[in-house]
């Protein structure tokens, strides 16, 4: 059910929701039913959080699945059965064993939500400007700076190198075959 509306464009994804959080749109016909007035959710920072988090929670689960999947049930049966309670044995067994999931994820998600601009200039009505929107707005909006907007794509891919060689740092010695850096 996760993976399901990533069969459908990431363009598409995001015009569903401009017509579930409008005015006159779904969400607020349905508040509409239950005596609530119409909210304004549409050019709002929280529908371009929340367009964000439906467009790229997909690509950190995928990751997540597919490592927790392979952790042996065993494991934790033996660690509950030396005493440790869910609390323990989530943070020290199933974190632990996960992080090669959550480095993935967190690497898949990273790079285009910090270079996206159509999600918060459509759920965000261009009030909300992200970094891939100062960068667009440099090339195609009004400033037209083209320099400007090299620079600061510039400055954004090393940012991004930087932050991805940190995480492979943190991943550990033990496979360096397929890392970044």
């Amino acid at each position: 059910l996760i993976m399901l509306p990533m069969w459908m464009n990431f363009l598409l994804r995001t015009y569903a929701w401009m017509t579930i959080l409008e005015k006159n749109g779904l969400l607020n016909k349905l508040f509409g039913l239950f005596g609530l007035g119409p909210f304004d959710m549409i050019n709002t920072q929280g529908a371009v959080v929340l367009g964000m988090v439906y467009n790229y929670l997909p690509f950190m689960i995928l990751p997540l699945y597919s490592i927790m999947t392979k952790i042996d049930n065993r494991t934790i049966e033996a660690a509950q059965d030396l005493g440790a309670n869910t609390k323990n044995v989530f943070t020290r067994i199933v974190i632990p064993m996960s992080m090669p999931g959550i480095s993935t994820g967190i690497t898949m998600v990273f790079v285009p939500s910090v270079s996206t601009f159509i999600i918060s200039r459509m759920l965000g009505g261009g009030g909300n400007l992200l970094i891939g929107d100062l960068i667009d707005l440099q090339f195609l909006g009004n400033a037209y700076n083209p320099h400007l907007g090299s620079a600061i794509s510039l400055v954004l891919m090393v940012l991004i190198l930087l932050c991805m060689s940190i995480l492979n740092q943190f991943n550990g010695d033990e496979d360096r075959e397929g890392m970044l850096l």
